[in-house]
């Protein structure tokens, strides 16, 4: 069944939409639900699938299970600690499922979903509507979520809609018409049973030993690493069925990496620094990692081979690997669509539409990249809804901070060359000295103003 939300006064005042059930939509509909909002939470999953999404569960990690690095020296680390300090559910439930995995916070995936379903089931202010939402509401509040694989009949009402706002004086360069909803390719990597693995082959070790032995690593010579990248160079891929659609930078096919030269792998995901193979006392030629999947360790993820590869390619590509000679796949990778507005030229700083006062966004829609990032923007959603519906001035993070140096970017990069960004501390401003200030002590200063300026914000805006 497919579901056109109803417009009606009462619908409106009885409840708020928030469409879309992945990281963003559910951290929308639980700051929502907190503050004493009722809120619908549409997510047409599983009635609907996708080509990427496994489960009907919400907050489902599509792709790998790591939420990236922990530390307060890293941007994605600071923007975990921003999101923290505003109560996310997301990070609160990622910490009670964390799996081993050095500095990074990496999470048992189903138990992680399996768990927020459960909290947004059981909140007396949130209502899950299991459907496919084929419209957008012409007025009322409503935050839509729907992430990289948004069905192709909301895709068509977004559309429609940038048509509309489009045609207004305000939007009238062709540019606006021409790039105003986008897409890219975004991938799952292969994940593999761990009995299957050779682990003779492997050693233990998280890089440079932080965090103690969280990851498998299986260690290549110069001879297997190049066969490794003959093969991937030459592996027969699925062409994607819309060619005008770019491949993102930050999250490449492991074969498309492969082609662009011999030692760019070794550079990339398989890099070998900060590692040493106890077998020969030194670093090895290159390394692929593995990471852990879940609690019971019966599942590793191979880090950075996201690939459109066929899966029979796949697994005789994968198996050349030493210690994954005879290893068993419980998932291959997978290319599929992300959709994405054109930010700037659409959305505020307050992540609201520009032209229609109480329709907002939030996650991967509005051009952010990243689980973290993504759940970030459900979260600044929420909060600046329910400053909406209690009569306060919305206000944007300071640009300062990791939340705010993100909403900075996807509202005000160029929109001729927009493209998805993760967080990292090129969005910041420059820290203001005169000398130059070495590698730790600048991040350390990032952190430090940053947090600061999120406090102050978080005491005179967030309701």
């Amino acid at each position: 069944m497919h579901l056109k939300i109803p417009t009606s006064s009462a619908a409106r005042s009885s409840k708020l939409n928030v469409i879309g059930g992945g990281l963003a939509g559910s951290e929308a509909a639980w700051q929502l639900a907190s503050a004493g909002f009722p809120v619908r939470l549409f997510e047409m999953r599983p009635i609907w699938p996708t080509p990427a999404h496994q489960t009907g569960l919400l907050a489902e990690l599509v792709c790998s299970n790591s939420l990236k690095s922990n530390a307060l020296n890293s941007a994605s680390g600071l923007l975990k600690e921003e999101m923290r300090r505003l109560g996310s559910l997301i990070l609160r439930v990622a910490e009670d499922h964390a799996l081993p995995a050095g500095s990074c916070l990496a999470v048992d995936r189903h138990g992680f979903s399996s768990a927020i379903t459960s909290i947004l089931e059981k909140h007396a202010h949130v209502e899950i509507v299991r459907e496919e939402v084929t419209s957008i509401p012409p007025e009322g509040l409503t935050i839509i979520a729907t992430g990289p694989l948004t069905s192709s009949s909301l895709h068509g009402a977004l559309n429609s809609l940038i048509e509309e706002s489009t045609a207004t004086d305000s939007f009238s360069s062709p540019l606006s018409k021409k790039r105003g909803l986008l897409s890219f390719f975004d991938a799952t990597s292969p994940i593999v049973l761990a009995e299957s693995l050779d682990l003779s082959k492997v050693f233990r070790a998280s890089r440079y030993g932080r965090g103690g032995d969280d990851y498998l690593n299986c260690p290549l010579d110069q001879g297997a690493y190049e066969r490794l990248w003959e093969e991937l160079a030459r592996a027969e891929a699925i062409e994607p069925k819309d060619f005008e659609i770019p491949f993102f930078e930050g999250c490449l096919p492991i074969e498309e990496l492969a082609v662009r030269g011999k030692d760019a792998l070794r550079f990339g995901p398989l890099k070998p620094v900060g590692l040493t193979d106890p077998s020969i006392g030194k670093r090895p030629w290159a390394v692929v990692q593995l990471r852990l999947e879940n609690r019971e360790a019966t599942m590793y993820s191979l880090v950075g081979f996201q690939t459109r590869m066929r899966w029979g390619e796949q697994r005789k590509v994968f198996r050349t690997i030493p210690g994954l000679e005879q290893a068993e796949f419980c998932r291959y990778g997978s290319m599929h669509r992300n959709t994405f507005l054109n930010s700037p030229i659409l959305v505020d700083k307050n992540l609201q539409w520009k032209t229609r006062s109480g329709l907002f966004f939030a996650g991967q829609i509005t051009g952010v990249e990243g689980y973290v990032e993504s759940a970030a923007m459900g979260l600044l959603a929420g909060i600046n809804v329910v400053s909406f519906l209690r009569g306060k001035p919305l206000e944007a993070p300071p640009k300062d901070t990791a939340l705010g140096s993100l909403v900075r970017y996807i509202t005000e990069a160029h929109p001729e060359h927009f493209q998805p960004m993760n967080i990292n501390f090129g969005l910041f401003p420059p820290l203001e000295e005169g000398r130059r200030i070495p590698f730790r002590e600048r991040r350390e200063r990032y952190a430090s103003r940053s947090l600061a300026a999120l406090d102050q914000w978080k005491a005179n805006h967030v309701p």
